[in-house]
This record gives structure tokens, C-alpha cells and sequence, in this order.
């Protein structure tokens, strides 16, 4: 039977997104507030499922990406699934409504802060790491009792359809749901009156998704990503540095919103900067063309705009280094590119203006620690400074003197997995927080809770006014 025309799959995929959002807000009316075994009991299926399936994810993954490493799914599936095993451990402590006083004004009355469930949450997954993307927010949306469907990128079609089955195995769609498709599904999700809807990927992408919500009043979580620099200081270790950089950097070909963007290194270390990472990419990579370690960059558009970016930065006076294990550099063919660092960069390369998203790293020289911060200081604000600085004093006026997302200091793109961290952007890089007890709060509404006994204290303040007793109370307050 030949295939249907992908424009009646999309409204096939659309049509079938409208009864899930339905199902899922008639459920929601019917169950509004789970108990905490139900939500436990919610993601003790979602880690156990996982779990069983790890073989069929990887696989999956690799399919889209053309070679995507399985150690590094591997990782992506332990952060996953110990951050569900985090809300799960504390998830009974996160509801328990929290006491807040309630102030001279009203004395005799008791003031709470209950968490309630949304509603039924939208989680939109951008293709680098398809399950901690998908997996991280769901955790976090069901121990906060909601429901949740997840829209899918249209650039990993085949880990899309794995993960809709593998999470149909264990979740009613009631409760879980999975859609696919292309942009057309994208903007119909977007547009939709979810209760919170999550989304990670571009800063332009993120635009649109904002004013869709805006239309419904949604509230939003944005994770996005800019240009997330790595600041190296005057006396650290150049090998310390050099491998935590060179592994953030390579870990999924560089498809890391955190990974680090640009390097700013003291003048006088730049070559010694240059020959550290050569080194250590040599040695982690011994060979790139042939090693199932390293992975290819997502598809051939992508290639294509990263290619571009180093023909501009070399028009532009920029001198680039391959840093290849092999012969061949990079292979349109196969999509595996070599880390490339870029000598000279200056602001009016295409690379030192849009996020990279890919194994391409300017580097920046800086003469005083004054001029690294205000360059830093004078672009949007980034998703993450990876900050590598033994000097105690030093560490701690950089971290106060910058804004960011979040701070990895003397690593690189390794806050994402502490279970105890927030993680989320601020400005050009985002709003709101998910992972660990923010995520909880982030899919929960705070309701506020007053309750009066029948010794009704502020009758004070009721009509007819201006009793020698309510003067009093202005006398004594409004100073």
C-alpha cells in the first residue's frame, strides 16, 4: 500500500492531537489532584520502562543521527532516569502544603500554600538529546500530577515513534501521550489552551512559541539557548581545562544547548590553549571517521550551515584548525565533522552571531579580566557560564559580576545532571525552571489558602467607620 501524502498525515496527526488534548482535560476534571502513591507509582513505570527498553532507544537515536554514540545515550538515559528517581524519593515531601504567616492584620487566622496540579501540560522536545528533553519535563509534570503530551521533533522521526510506543506500553493516553509530524503539527500543538507548556530549542522558535501561548494566556517555560561562553583564568591547569572543555565540546558532536559556544583564553595561553585541546581530542578520538564514539551531526542542512560558518570565519582573516584524527576532515557523506577551533574570531563572523550547535569553537583572546567580563556582559545573557578559575575571590566576583542561566565552574555542560540543580535560562536564553523540587513548582499552581476561625478579628476594619478602635489600628500601623 503506498504511502499517504505527508499534508494528510499531518491532519491525520492533528486531528488525532485534538482528541488527545480533550481526553487528557476530561481525565484531568475527573481526577484533579492524585494522590502521592498514584504519582509514584506514575514514575516508578516511567524509569522501569525505560530501563527494559535502553537497546531499542539507542538504536532508534543512532538511526536519526546517522551515528549517534551509544555511551552518550547511555548518559542521557541515566540522567533521565535518576531524575525520576529523585522526584520519586521526594515527590510525598514536595505536596505537603507549606504554613506562611499571615501578619498582625490578621491574627487569629492560619495562611497556606497548597500545590495543585495545572492541568494538562504540552512538552515540546527539540532533536539533540530527544529522551533527557522529553523525559526531564514529563518526570517533573507527573510528580506534579498532571498530564502531559509530548510533541516530538520532525528531525528524529524514528526515536518519535519508539518513544510513542514504548510509553503507550505503559501510560494511557489519558495520562501520557506522544504526537509526531512536521511543522504544521508544531504550529496546531503551540496554539493549543494547554495548562503549561514547556519548550526547549532555538531563541526564535522560542519567540513564536510565546506569542502562540499569549493568545490562550499559557504560561510558558522557555529553555533556549544562545551563545554560552567558557572562561578560562590567568593560573588554571591548561590540561584540566582542555579536557573538561574538549568533552563538553564533542559530547554529541557539539548539539549541546549548554556545550560550551566560544572560549575566552588569556592572550599569552592561546597557543598553549590550541596544543592542550589538540591533544586531548587525539586521545579521546583516536580515530573520528570510523569510531562509533562520535557522532554525526544531525542532518545535512545542519552540515551544510556549519560548513558556512567556517568559509566565513576563513574569508573573514579567522585561522582554523582541524583538529582531525584521521585523513578526510569532514565528510558531507557521512555528516561526522572534527572539532574545529577558530583563531581570531571577531563579532562580525557568522560564528560570533548565532548559537553553533555543532564541533565549531571561536576563541577569544582577553588581556585583563575586566575586558573577558564586558564582553560577556555585553551580549544576551547565555544558558550557561562554564567557568574554569582556581582563585576562590575571582570565582565568586565572576559569577556575581555575570548573568547566565547557570554556572559550571572548573567543568563544562555537567550542572545539567546534578538532580538537585534548577536548570533554566534567563533573557535571550530563556525563562522558568525545571529538574529537581523548581520542576515541581514550575507544573504546580500555588494556591493560597486563608482560613478564619469564628473569633472574627478583622471586623475592625468593617463600616460604619472611624471607631476610636480602627483610628487606633491606623495610628499604629501606617508609620
Amino acid at each position: 500500500m503506498a504511502a499517504e501524502p505527508k499534508t494528510l498525515v499531518e491532519e491525520n496527526e492533528i486531528r488525532r492531537l485534538q482528541v488527545l488534548f480533550e481526553a487528557q482535560k476530561a481525565a484531568f476534571a475527573a481526577d484533579p489532584m492524585p494522590e502521592a502513591n498514584r504519582r509514584r507509582e506514575h514514575l516508578k513505570r516511567l524509569s522501569d520502562v525505560l530501563v527494559a527498553n535502553k537497546e531499542r532507544l539507542a538504536d532508534a537515536i543512532s538511526e536519526d543521527f546517522g551515528n549517534r554514540s551509544r555511551h552518550e545515550t547511555y548518559a542521557e538515559l541515566l540522567g533521565s532516569v535518576q531524575g525520576i528517581h529523585y522526584a520519586r524519593r521526594h515527590v510525598r515531601r514536595w505536596m505537603r502544603p507549606s504554613r506562611r504567616r499571615a501578619g498582625l492584620l490578621l491574627a487569629t487566622t492560619s495562611c497556606k500554600v497548597v500545590y495543585q496540579p495545572k492541568g494538562v501540560v504540552g512538552v515540546i522536545v527539540p532533536f539533540n538529546y530527544p529522551l533527557v528533553l522529553s523525559i526531564g519535563p514529563l518526570a517533573c509534570a507527573l510528580a506534579a500530577g498532571n498530564r502531559v503530551i509530548l510533541k516530538m521533533s520532525e528531525e528524529t522521526p524514528r526515536i518519535g515513534q519508539v518513544l510513542k510506543e514504548v510509553l503507550a506500553s505503559v501510560f494511557e493516553d489519558a495520562q501520557v501521550a506522544v504526537v509526531l509530524g512536521e511543522v504544521e503539527v508544531g504550529k496546531a500543538f503551540s496554539r493549543l489552551p494547554f495548562d503549561h507548556v514547556l519548550f526547549t530549542g532555538s531563541t526564535e522558535v522560542g519567540r513564536h512559541i510565546m506569542r502562540a501561548a499569549a493568545d490562550n494566556l499559557t504560561p510558558v517555560t522557555l529553555e533556549l539557548g544562545g551563545k554560552s561562553p567558557t572562561l578560562i583564568g590567568e593560573d588554571v591547569p591548561m590540561s584540566m581545562a582542555a579536557e573538561r572543555i574538549c568533552f563538553g565540546k564533542a559530547l554529541n558532536s557539539g548539539q549541546s544547548c549548554v556545550a560550551p559556544d566560544y572560549v575566552l583564553c588569556p592572550t599569552r595561553r592561546v597557543d598553549e590553549f590550541v596544543d592542550a585541546m589538540s591533544a586531548t581530542f587525539a586521545n579521546m578520538y583516536p580515530q573520528l571517521h570510523e569510531n562509533a564514539d562520535y557522532t554525526c551531526v544531525i542532518n545535512d542542512r545542519h552540515f551544510k550551515r556549519l560548513m558556512d560558518h567556517l568559509d566565513d570565519a576563513r574569508a573573514k582573516g579567522a585561522e582554523v584548525i582541524e583538529l582531525s584524527t584521521d585523513s578526510g576532515g569532514a565528510s558531507a557523506e557521512t555528516r561526522k565533522m572534527p572539532l574545529y577551533l577558530i583563531k581570531g574570531a571577531t563579532g562580525e563572523m557568522t560564528v560570533m552571531q548565532e548559537e553553533i550547535f555543532g564541533p565549531l569553537l571561536p576563541i577569544i583572546d582577553y588581556d585583563s579580566l575586566d575586558d573577558a567580563l564586558r564582553f560577556i556582559n555585553e551580549r544576551p545573557r547565555p544558558l550557561a557560564l562554564n567557568l574554569f578559575e582556581t582563585d576562590a575571590a575571582r570565582r565568586d566576583s565572576i559569577i556575581d559580576a555575570t548573568h547566565s542561566g547557570g554556572v559550571c565552574v572548573n567543568d563544562a555542560i555537567t550542572h545539567f545532571l546534578a538532580e538537585d540543580l534548577p536548570f533554566g535560562g534567563v533573557g535571550d536564553s530563556g525563562m522558568g525552571h525545571y529538574h529537581a523540587r523548581e520542576g515541581f513548582l514550575t507544573f504546580s499552581h500555588h494556591k493560597a489558602v486563608l482560613s478564619r476561625p469564628r473569633i472574627n478579628t478583622a471586623r475592625v476594619l468593617y463600616a460604619p467607620h472611624g471607631g476610636w478602635l480602627q483610628n487606633l489600628l491606623y495610628r499604629l500601623f501606617l508609620r
